[in-house]
């Protein structure tokens, strides 16, 4: 539960009573009205924008009605002080007994701090990664591997029920070309040599290992058989070797699935579903013949001026109908992915979330469309672009290219610098930011190496809990303990800073899983981690500020008791984020 949720009642009782005065209208909507830290601590505690969003329905100027508002909040006991700012804007102050009461909360809840109940249990499907199981993973695909799995993350520590998927796409000319790849690799492992990989097909030496297992199935019995027949035995050799592959470099960053969707699955077996969708559009009338205009201001090679099946995608807020089938008579892929996303909300699931390369941007509005036609308007789908990575090493660019088979692969970046740096630089920027991640600087022991600098943090953490056993060798290190201890003692402004912190935690926790942006939580672990080295810094120029105070039991209590917090809430942010907490650094 967000700890500024009651202050947050109190504004809005401070509206209504106002609406009751007929100073504001019963009309007016505070949908927009919120309660949140400002940036600059020196402006108080919390800030409302209440007077900015009620001052038109109200007929005021903002500061006007932001006067009727302050004294309704400054006669509350918790509340210290109430400033009017800018162009209307109301900074609260709260009163000094509110920090220990924190504190305290959050000694008591342990591992529970922070976790919310805002998802009541409903179901969230959030598919990430759906890469073509052509290769290895290379870090492209990380950063939405990484994103995905946070967010996923995030929304369980907020009370979502959620199902991590997968969508392979086997049933593309892609995995063809995968396959007849890995059949050139058979030759090969049968002591042919097959010469230069031609164009169009993968050259990585990852398919060796799929040649000698079909040799070891095989034996020299494909070499016979026409295309056709040796097409589907080396395709689906190459999925299940591709897709074990993949599994295993996602195990390397801690990231696994719970369902694996077959593209295939949609057309094999008893029934079509992607015909099954057609037809549901057809008989809801949004489909029909017609003939699409030429893109304008570009030339598109794959543009056919035919007539053909058209989804009404425009009905919807697209800025144009969709094709369901290509030229040759298959089904177009936005057609296949009408289909499962079909079949998730079949499955359930009305909130689902997708995690897509930059590159498909120009794909959200007509699957958006497709969800709203396809559910009626019942289901919800968020789709996060992931913008590209570029990689360094000490500041220069390191190239890749995978269809030569020299691109970087996840695991070579996980070798190299740890699955905890690959997770939090991932993350810490925005997914639709572009970022750079270099080798040297995510290794470096410094403040500018944002997973060091929080993971040290936490490090600190546990051995002030360590070292404080050689001084007071009998203290109860317990939640429950600690948290009795007289916490009104911790008054420096490093350490309220530190417990204002602290309790902005779940307050975090629920924006960032309403916006499903677990960047929010790597920044805010960051912002932890400065305000407690700040803190360990100043007790080593004031030793009457350190955290282990000899001469003074109670106050080490209570010192000992803000530690124990300061790690708990780092230790359950790198949880959200897939990192561990280290307990010691060298």
């Amino acid at each position: 539960m967000d700890v500024f949720a009651g202050f947050h009642g109190r504004v809005l009782a401070a509206v209504q009573q106002l609406k009751h005065d007929g100073v504001v209208p019963h009309e007016a909507s505070i949908e927009g009205v919120t309660l949140e830290p400002p940036r600059d601590a020196s402006h108080g505690d919390l800030a409302t924008n209440a007077a900015m969003v009620l001052a038109k329905p109200s007929g005021l100027a903002p500061r006007a009605l932001a006067e009727r508002i302050v004294p309704l909040l400054a006669s509350d006991p918790h509340i210290e002080s109430v400033e009017i700012a800018g162009p209307g804007f109301i900074n609260l102050t709260l009163a000094g007994n509110f920090w220990p009461r924190v504190l305290r909360m959050v000694l008591e809840q342990g591992d529970g701090y922070g976790m919310s109940a805002i998802g009541k249990g409903n179901v969230v499907n959030v598919e990430y990664v759906s890469a073509n199981p052509t290769g290895p993973m290379h870090v492209g695909h990380c950063r939405g591997a990484v994103f995905g799995d946070a967010l996923a993350n995030l929304l369980v520590f907020a009370g979502f029920d959620v199902t991590r998927e997968y969508y392979v796409n086997d049933a593309g000319t892609q995995v063809d070309a995968l396959a007849r790849s890995a059949y050139l690799r058979y030759r090969e492992a049968l002591g042919e040599d097959i010469g230069e990989i031609p164009e169009g097909l993968y050259p990585g030496d990852y398919l060796k290992p799929v040649g000698a297992l079909l040799v070891e199935q095989h034996g020299s019995e494909l070499l016979g058989l026409p295309e056709s027949e040796w097409l589907p035995i080396v395709r689906d050799a190459a999925l299940t070797a591709m897709l074990a592959m993949i599994e295993k470099d996602l195990g390397e960053l801690g990231i696994h699935h719970d369902v694996f969707f077959s593209e295939r699955s949609l057309i094999d077996g008893s029934h079509d579903q992607v015909e099954e969708t057609i037809a549901d559009l057809k008989a809801n009338g949004l489909v029909y013949a017609g003939r699409l205009p030429p893109p304008k201001g570009k030339v598109d090679e794959e543009w056919e001026d035919r007539e053909q099946l058209l989804f009404r995608s425009t009905a919807f807020g697209d800025d144009m109908d969709r094709p369901l089938f290509k030229s040759d008579g298959g089904y177009t892929y936005f057609a296949s992915d009408m289909a499962y996303h079909r079949d998730k909300f079949r499955r359930g699931f009305s909130t689902m979330i997708d995690v897509w390369g930059a590159d498909h941007s120009g794909h959200v509005k007509r699957m958006q469309s497709a969800v709203a036609a396809l559910t009626g308007g019942k289901a919800e789908l968020d789709i996060k672009l992931v913008q590209l990575v570029r990689l360094f090493r000490g500041g220069e660019p390191v190239k890749m290219s995978k269809r030569a088979g020299t691109f970087v692969t996840l695991r070579d970046v996980v070798d190299e610098v740890g699955p905890g740096s690959v997770r939090f630089m991932m993350l810490y920027r925005k997914n639709d930011a572009p970022l750079d991640f270099d080798f040297v600087k995510v290794t470096e022991q410094s403040r500018d190496n944002p997973v060091f600098y929080v993971q040290y943090a936490h490090a600190r953490a546990s051995s002030v809990l360590r070292n404080v056993r050689d001084v007071f060798p009998d203290l109860d290190l317990g939640g429950g303990a600690l948290a009795r201890s007289d916490l009104g003692r911790l008054g420096d402004g490093a350490e309220v800073a530190l417990i204002r912190k602290i309790a902005q935690f779940p307050g975090i926790v629920e924006a960032s899983a309403q916006a499903h942006e677990p960047h929010r939580i790597a920044f805010y672990l960051y912002d932890s981690a400065a305000e407690f080295h700040a803190l360990w810094n100043r007790g080593k120029d004031s030793p009457q500020l350190r955290f282990i105070y000899e001469t003074d039991r109670e106050l080490t209590r209570a010192r000992v008791g803000l530690v124990a917090a300061t790690k708990q809430v780092l230790a359950s942010g790198l949880g959200i984020l897939g990192v561990k907490a280290m307990h010691e650094m060298h």
